[in-house]
């Protein structure tokens, strides 16, 4: 059973009343006591030290002081008009000045007692200030209060205009606490506690909001995050374990002639140990008579789609059809041609199936794919049409998943009485701690190799002033007969951010590059397809030199002899999307390019971003710092997947509390796979409760 005092309205707490509940449901999503026991602070206040004027300098952030007041009075008049005090410890004199309550705060400090003063230390003609300080009167109450670590709550204008501020918060916070004593229940099995020394959850969610020492404010820290961790953990094994009981796979018990003959005489290039590695793992699974989910993760250009065709034909060889499902018309095309190239002169039939195939040929699709005569059938969001039936489905790849709904991946899982195996790519490569939380269900292979005689893509950063240069520098590549593409962040000029856009770079590119010498494209969303695929495959054929283009060309576009990509305003895109870009170009033998132009004033996360594209090509290191940098809520299509909404827990930093939980989640289901016994039957409650709360979109069912 839930909890009854957690579940208790938030406006039965006293001090809270109507209004602030609603805005407490409003801003904050808090209905109960333990939503708002869940708000948890983001950062500490240090009350346990005192500082001396003295000792004041520029590196420290906050001060507290211990003294008293020499002086109090008005200065300047009307909109000009300030409160300045002269503060005084031990030590020396500082001046502590406010702009606002002046009225109220003049007869407030009295020259004869003692006060406490909190606050951020500047300095104005070499002395020291602090504007709009923290100030109270010495008692019993606050000189324990100054021995503790001071919460700070997040907050919006609305809540900090119904006294909801950091410290209205703590103030409700403060009596709701003292009202959990002995009514928070345990969650965690008990040998979960003992094995990983926990404290327990009341404990924790008490020192989480009022910590006596850095020590407790640590445990409970671990505790809250370890809890959050392991509950999604357990969810995600217990479905992946249900799958596996429920589903059992079609047994691939062979590797035939198709996949023998590939392997053969059809090669592009010889495996590297990675795309070997991958092949065994999948090989492992459909022969093993259990379902396959499987991600496949490795970084652009990696060689995924091999893999992916080769798992294909194991399906084949085995009296399978097979099918591929891509986001984009352009990507589900050049799956078919790079395919179609690979299986030439081999005794494999492909269909293609887009938005863009005429009834006519639609209705030959239909009829082959249902009679077995179409042994893949590669497409975009028409696979999962009604008319779209298979004679024995037993492979399906999708591409880019995160890009398709639920919806749309589970009516593809549908089309046979038994779910066919599956095997999702990526070319984002997704951190480890993401992937283990977003895909824990799934089982994740990793193609970390490329394939020999790629050169790895140089990555140069030039800010605008420099852009004369560029053009130099394209002019040159153009010479060699390369091809080039030149991303904008927007396709018009915007009134509200200062970026470059398509419509202006597209005239500029124009006259720097004129007719007939030049040959230009451009493409972007707003385009009908048709115009689309014209200007794409002008591109592709080599009829124009240069695409101008938004990041529509992201996902997907293969043009090997395209040998730079200008990146305009990169400071407006996330790493992970850079990279992907960068990942266009590198695809031939040729040394390629990846310019980063952006204006000259930088943010520190923006100049981080521009370093770390210099610095590595390394798909899952720049991911980890793209995680770093935004969060887990903002990455991997993480939105669409089911944003995580962690509380406490933070992937970027909390990689080694996630493996403790995700193992001790294993151990639990490995002993009581149903979570039956005794023990474990209020964590088994919980996970019920979460699983009202939240849909888990990982999952491809």
């Amino acid at each position: 059973m839930p909890n009854a005092f957690l579940q208790t309205p938030v406006e039965y707490l006293k001090g809270v009343g109507p209004q602030k509940a609603d805005i407490l449901k409003k801003e904050m999503g808090i209905f109960t006591y333990g939503d708002l026991l869940s708000l948890y602070p983001f950062r500490y206040e240090d009350r346990t030290k005192f500082h001396q004027i003295k000792e004041i300098t520029a590196d420290l952030h906050y001060v507290q002081i211990r003294g008293r007041f020499v002086s109090v009075r008005s200065i300047g008049e009307k909109r000009a008009k300030r409160m300045s005090a002269i503060f005084r410890d031990s030590t020396g004199d500082i001046e502590l000045v406010w702009f606002q309550g002046i009225k109220w705060l003049l007869d407030k400090f009295k020259g004869d007692k003692e006060y406490i003063v909190f606050g951020r230390p500047a300095q104005y003609n070499g002395k020291w200030n602090i504007a709009h300080p923290e100030v109270e009167e010495v008692s019993d109450e606050n000189t324990r209060l100054a021995n503790a670590m001071q919460p700070v709550y997040p907050s919006t204008e609305k809540m900090k205009a119904k006294a909801l501020d950091t410290k209205g918060i703590a103030r409700l916070l403060k009596p709701l606490a003292g009202l959990m004593k002995g009514r928070i229940d345990e969650i965690l099995p008990p040998e979960v506690m003992l094995q990983m020394k926990l404290v327990t959850r009341e404990e924790a969610m008490s020192n989480i909001h009022f910590p006596s020492s850095q020590e407790n404010l640590r445990k409970a820290e671990f505790r809250l995050k370890f809890e959050e961790l392991f509950f999604i953990q357990l969810k995600l094994l217990k479905l992946k374990a249900f799958r596996e009981e429920q589903f059992k796979g079609f047994v691939f018990s062979s590797v035939g002639a198709r996949f023998n003959e590939f392997y053969k005489n059809h090669l592009p290039f010889p495996l590297t140990n990675a795309q070997k590695r991958v092949i065994k793992e999948i090989r492992n699974d459909t022969g093993s008579g259990k379902h396959m989910s499987r991600l496949l993760q490795g970084d652009v250009g990696s060689g995924k789609t091999l893999v992916a065709l080769m798992a294909m034909l194991l399906a084949l060889d085995n009296g399978f059809q097979a099918s591929i499902m891509a986001p984009t018309e352009i990507l589900a095309n050049q799956h078919y041609e790079t395919m179609s190239a690979f299986l030439a002169g081999m005794d494999v039939k492909i269909g293609l199936l887009t938005g863009s195939v005429k009834t006519a040929a639609r209705k030959v699709l239909h009829r082959d794919l249902e009679s077995g005569a179409l042994d893949i059938l590669i497409g975009t969001h028409a696979l999962i049409e009604e008319g779209v039936k298979f004679k024995n489905l037993g492979m399906v790849v999708i591409d880019e998943q995160h890009r398709f709904g639920v919806e749309q991946r589970s009516k593809l899982w549908k089309k046979n009485i038994r779910p066919p195996h599956v095997l999702i790519m990526t070319a984002t490569p997704i951190p480890r701690t993401l992937a283990m939380t977003l895909f824990g269900d799934l089982d994740v292979s990793v193609i970390d190799e490329l394939p020999p005689g790629r050169k790895a893509v140089r990555t140069l950063h030039k800010y605008d002033s420099h852009r004369l240069e560029v053009f130099g520098f394209i002019r040159e590549q153009i010479k060699l007969g390369r091809q080039i593409y030149i991303v904008y962040p927007l396709i018009k000029e915007s009134e509200t951010m200062d970026y470059k856009d398509l419509e202006d770079g597209y005239e500029s590119i124009m006259r720097a590059f004129p007719l007939p010498q030049y040959k230009v494209s451009i493409l972007h969303g707003q385009m009908k397809a048709d115009a689309k695929d014209f200007e794409m495959n002008r591109f592709v054929k080599g009829e124009t030199n240069i695409m101008v283009a938004t990041t529509v060309i992201e996902v997907g576009v293969n043009v090997p002899n395209a040998s730079v990509m200008v990146v305009e305003s990169s400071e407006r895109f996330g790493l992970s999307q850079l990279h992907q870009l960068r990942g266009r170009v590198g695809r031939g033998a040729d040394q390629s390019y990846c310019v980063l132009m952006s204006s000259n004033k930088l943010s520190s996360d923006a100049r981080l971003r521009m370093n770390t594209m210099i610095r590595t090509n390394d798909g899952f290191e720049i991911a980890d710092v793209d995680l770093r940098l935004r969060g887990s809520g903002d990455i991997t299509g993480t939105q669409q997947s089911g944003e995580l909404n962690l509380k406490i827990a933070d992937l970027a930093q909390d990689a080694q509390i996630l493996q403790y939980a995700r193992n001790s989640a294993g151990a639990v289901l490995n002993a009581d796979p149903h979570l039956d016994k005794p023990e474990n039957q209020t964590a088994k409650e919980r996970l019920a409760e979460l699983a009202k709360e939240t849909t888990n979109w990982s999952r491809i069912s």
